[in-house]
């Protein structure tokens, strides 16, 4: 005789779905805290490569100018609302209004990212066609900087792909013991850090899992990043009228690039690692 009635178990607490939840890159710009405006100014201010002189004929110090430079981040405001009826909370398995609030933070979160990758999209120094991941690739990006005059005190960052990853991990100068003090292979950070530069394996790069990915060397002071932290929210609340509650995420941030010679795009074929 066969069994019958049953009982479906659903699990009470939800299991959060794969996707970019916090932002990685924020930490790796300078940043503005705006309170006012739609509008942030950055200074770069240096010598303009000036070179030391000696006093002249007439006894004179020769004297120059600094080389002074205003770039500006506009402020857009960034939203994401999500919303469902008491019913469907009601009747739906999980927490409904704990999911509603952590994936709006998330939708925000990415948002933030995508803005500055957007500008560091629009520099022009690359690593020329694209190549698979390598110790030589890497070197040549931070080559390039170094010959830019961008110093190396800790304050240069790599956005790569899983892909180029994967290469790095197979290259004993980035892997053995030999050679670095830290263990890639059981580490689980968002951050590491090798060669002088401070590493973060991105999953949301410009085209991902193919042969055109672009991942990114750059300094600090390249980027520019402006947000008013006061005004983000990420508001719940319910609507008695109609019955229904809502989260929603919102931002008013804006990037620049504020040197385009402390940006290197790294052209990188990722496709080799793509899923079939």
């Amino acid at each position: 005789m066969a069994d019958t009635a049953f009982q479906t178990q659903y699990r009470t607490e939800f299991i959060a779905g794969f996707e970019q939840r916090q932002s990685l890159v924020r930490s790796t710009v300078t940043t503005e805290a705006q309170i006012k405006g739609n509008q942030a100014v950055f200074l770069v201010a240096d010598s303009g490569s000036a070179t030391a002189v000696t006093r002249g004929v007439n006894g004179l110090i020769p004297a120059r100018a600094d080389n002074l430079n205003q770039y500006t981040a506009t402020l857009a405001e960034w939203h994401d609302l999500v919303r469902r009826t008491s019913f469907n909370i009601f009747a739906s398995q999980g927490d409904g209004r704990a999911i509603m609030q952590q994936t709006t933070q998330a939708v925000l979160n990415r948002k933030i990212d995508q803005d500055i990758i957007t500008e560091l999209s629009t520099a022009t120094n690359d690593t020329g066609a694209a190549q698979t991941g390598s110790l030589s690739l890497a070197m040549y990006a931070k080559t390039i900087l170094g010959n830019n005059e961008v110093p190396a005190d800790g304050n240069i960052s790599a956005l790569i792909t899983p892909a180029f990853e994967a290469y790095l991990m197979q290259t004993k100068e980035f892997a053995s013991v030999d050679y670095v003090n830290n263990k890639p292979f059981e580490s689980n950070l968002t951050m590491f850090r090798w060669a002088g530069v401070n590493w973060i394996v991105h999953p949301n790069l410009p085209g991902k899992g193919t042969a055109a990915e672009k991942c990114f060397m750059y300094h600090k002071d390249a980027i520019g990043h402006a947000a008013d932290l006061a005004g983000l929210s990420t508001a719940v609340g319910f609507d008695e009228e109609q019955d229904y509650s809502f989260a929603r995420a919102t931002g008013y941030f804006g990037s620049k690039l504020l040197q385009n010679r402390g940006v290197v795009v790294i052209n990188h074929d990722g496709a080799a690692f793509a899923a079939q």
